[in-house]
């Protein structure tokens, strides 16, 4: 039958029931109309694929899968290929293990380095993450998976995330933090969209009209289904309204009967109910049509080299001096560092996959013709051992070179946690500064999800960034380090000399319920390049162990056209990088914004000649008096890179513009013409959003959107020492170095997503008794708490005996 017709023969309580998750991650079925289950899984650099009874942050076990690099990885590669070859692994492992919908890739804008998932995450960059995220859905798709981007929107820290409201204005809503996700719909035609835990201008995202009717699915012609966050639904009525059509996972029937309810009386149409049920029922129809015709096995050994291949082209050189690599077979080299021996290849937290294969740097160094000594030379978590010090000092002493394995560790960044500041551990460092001392010849090989401060540079005479290499990382790094491949990674994001020259310093992460984007559109390099602050490593930057030469540009009004040539010895490849910029703009604009980039593979010698196209969003700006987008009339410099500061090309182009009425007047808003990110006012602020910005302030009694680490200062004194030991508990993991996921979890939760979580157990109206407990009324919400839960039992026994006689109304 055709969805419509299904339709037709659906009860009302069939209708609700199906826009609310069966288990953890099955969607519900219906079998007398043969409407089948769909089953989800993590998998935004490999499967996580859990038994009916799983979590969500990783801590059962789950499949075996290929382990790729995390997104933060891949997006250095700058290769979309690359990207879609991934994606399409990662659909063919869905298949095998029965997976509908790959719930991934994520690609948040990465608007400060302190972000716990920043790993999980592209750039910070739009056009960076929304060129890769395509990528990735398309391969996805190819094999009749759906991939689920995430998290839309404005999703960029992990404290309070499931209550902390997101302010931001319209314009830097549209160019930064939707441009992305509009690439991954419009381009990849991504078939599913994950909505974040947080508000967007005081509107959770999956009940957000604007984001989900207006832009999302009106603008952009998004046709597919959107999916809650897991526990991320806070009114499954609103939810409804907005164009959201899918409450994971499973809470019980209690949503299902609100949706009956607001039916029943008014406050929601049924027509609006059938849409949402629709695009729900031409998603799992298509998805069983699909299924049965795939199922192809995979070869684990030829993911696994791919894994590898990705790892190799995402490693970054950011450093090497006197051309100390490649190093020549023979090389006598000290491999020191416990990430050698058992290396931190991915983060922690819903993304955590159980790898088929694990490649360590120390063996396949060791295979790789080097002559190799080792040495652990740190502990893991955080504190100082003279003897592997020692160790270490001594196996340098005797090296031509030293292999110095280090960076971030899992405590540092994990799901639920923000980074508390941009250091690598300083156990690490001290010993890095003493190996210094004895062997000038370091190459250092550094891991980490997102950006880390350096002042250690100095000490090493070569410096690979790894970031997150997956299952293959050591493979690779041995490729790479021994000049098997030539590295031609590009930082994704910039590397600041220090956390305090961040745009976003002042304003990460919200003090109260607001995380106000003071900022605006100057993210990342586009705060860097318009205020003139030095960086360590600039957006864009990656050094290879050949050279490339540009020349030749010509421009028209299709895009910029130039010649690339490979000047030196080695087969390798560049990332041609187009930016553009407008001086003496009636709007305030960055210096530079990223428009489009190439990767191009050279042998030694050859040249190329590029294109890079410019399209819709080349020239154009959200502007706020129009609520448009519009192009600014006017002489443009269209820049061609190596990476955002190293402009090898320019030229001028006159573009005809669109706007009639400027959106800001100069003199109302001095610091966001000056680029001066850091220093916005709060009245600067509310010119740019047009409205005065929210209180912020967390006030007494708790509500059923206050987190749980609000308890400390609830009424009642036993949620209080609950609150402390929590904090505790915390602590203690994070100084043993393991970052306790399920404990940050619950201090984060929402006291109304324990009614979302509990697969049914508790619901709202058991939550609100017990917001009435901590709020120190403990005998009133007992009551109401007992009550509640007995009332439950009955109406959605009720519930189940009319799904299952397919009677309703």
């Amino acid at each position: 039958m055709e969805p419509e017709e299904i339709l037709g023969q659906l009860t009302l309580e069939e209708k609700a029931a199906l826009l609310s998750g069966k288990t953890m991650w099955q969607t519900r079925d219906i079998k007398r109309l043969d409407i089948p289950s769909v089953f989800c899984a993590d998998g935004p650099h490999g499967l996580r694929r859990q038994g009916k009874q799983g979590d969500y942050l990783g801590i059962r076990t789950s499949l075996p899968a290929t382990c790729f690099p995390t997104a933060s990885a891949v997006a250095n590669s700058w290769d979309e290929t690359l990207a879609e070859e991934i994606g399409t692994a990662l659909g063919e492992e869905a298949v095998l293990q029965d997976v509908q919908i790959l719930l991934g890739p994520g690609l948040n804008i990465k608007r400060n380095p302190l972000c716990g998932r920043n790993f999980e995450y592209f750039s910070e960059d739009p056009c960076l993450s929304g060129k890769m995220a395509a990528a990735y859905v398309r391969g996805i798709q190819k094999k009749g998976v759906y991939a689920c981007i995430k998290h839309f929107a404005v999703n960029n820290q992990e404290c309070r995330r499931m209550s902390v409201n997101a302010v931001v204005d319209e314009r830097t809503l549209r160019e930064i933090y939707l441009t992305g996700f509009e690439i991954a719909v419009k381009e990849g035609k991504a078939k599913a969209v994950m909505t974040s835990y947080n508000r967007v201008n005081g509107a959770y995202a999956n009940e957000n009209e604007h984001l989900l009717r207006e832009i999302l699915r009106k603008e952009w012609g998004f046709s597919g289904i959107v999916i809650t966050d897991w526990g991320g639904s806070n009114d499954h009525v609103k939810g409804t309204k907005a164009g959201s059509n899918l409450e994971m996972p499973a809470s019980g029937l209690s949503s299902a009967k609100e949706l009956v309810e607001a039916v029943e009386n008014g406050s929601l149409k049924e027509e609006v109910l059938d849409q949402r049920v629709l695009e729900l029922l031409r998603a799992v129809l298509d998805l069983k049509s699909k299924k049965q015709k795939t199922g192809d096995l995979y070869s684990q050994k030829a993911h696994h080299r791919l894994a590898r291949k990705a790892a190799a082209q995402s490693c970054v050189l950011l450093k090497n001096e006197n051309h100390l690599l490649p190093l020549k077979i023979g090389c006598k080299a000290a491999v020191i560092g416990d990430f050698a021996f058992s290396p931190r290849y991915q983060g922690a937290g819903s993304s955590l996959v159980r790898p088929v294969l694990l490649d360590t740097p120390k063996d396949e160094l060791f295979l790789s013709g080097l002559k190799t000594a080792w040495a652990h030379g740190y502990l893991r978590n955080g504190k100082s051992s003279r003897k592997l010090e020692q160790e270490a000092l001594k196996a340098a002493a005797g090296a031509d070179v030293v292999l110095y394995f280090f960076g971030l560790t899992e405590a540092s960044e994990s799901e639920a946690l923000d980074r508390s500041h941009m250091r690598v551990p300083q156990n690490q460092i001290d010993l890095l500064y003493k190996l210094s001392e004895v062997n000038s010849h370091i190459v250092g090989i550094l891991s980490g999800g997102s950006a880390v401060e350096a002042p250690w540079e100095s000490c090493c005479e070569a410096i690979l960034y790894g970031g997150l290499l997956g299952e293959a990382g050591g493979g690779a790094v041995a490729d790479l380090i021994t000049g098997r491949v030539n590295p031609s990674g590009k930082l994704s994001e910039t590397y600041p000399v220090c956390y305090k020259d961040c745009p976003s310093y002042s304003y990460f992460p919200g003090t109260g319920k607001n995380s106000e984007y003071r900022e605006g559109i100057y993210t990342g390099y586009r705060y860097y390049e318009t205020a003139g602050i030095p960086v360590r490593y600039p957006f864009g930057f990656g050094l290879s162990y050949t050279d490339f030469a540009y020349s030749d540009l010509s421009l028209s009004q299709e895009g910029a056209t130039f010649c690339l040539k490979n000047a030196g010895c080695f087969d390798g490849a560049e990332t041609a990088q187009l930016y553009i910029g407008r001086k003496d703009s009636q709007i305030f604009r960055p210096a530079k914004e990223l428009k489009g980039f190439q990767k191009v593979f050279l042998k030694a010698g050859e040249t190329k000649q590029i294109t890079l196209f410019f399209d819709d969003k080349t020239f154009r700006y959200w502007n706020v008096k129009t609520n448009s987008w519009e192009v600014e009339g006017g002489r443009y410099q269209i820049m061609i890179g190596s990476d955002v500061l190293d402009i090898r090309l320019m030229a001028e182009l006159e573009v005809k513009g669109t706007t009639k009425l400027f959106p800001y007047q100069r003199e109302e808003m001095e610091n966001y013409y000056k680029g001066a990110a850091a220093q916005i006012s709060k009245e600067e602020f509310e010119c740019l959003l047009g409205y005065p910005v929210p209180d912020g302030v967390w006030q007494e009694p708790l509500e059923r959107n206050d987190t749980v680490s609000q308890m400390i200062y609830a009424r009642n004194r036993g949620a209080r020492f609950v609150c402390r030991c929590l904090i505790r508990l915390i602590n203690r993991r994070q100084r043993l170095g393991k970052p306790g996921l399920n404990i940050l979890f619950i201090y984060n939760m929402t006291f109304r997503s324990m009614a979302k979580l509990t697969g049914g157990f508790i619901n709202m109206e058991m939550a609100e008794g017990l917001v009435q407990i901590v709020n120190g009324q403990v005998l009133k919400g007992i009551r109401n708490v007992v009550s509640a839960f007995l009332r439950k039992q009955k109406t959605e026994k009720q519930y189940r005996k009319i799904l299952e006689k397919g009677q309703g109304r």
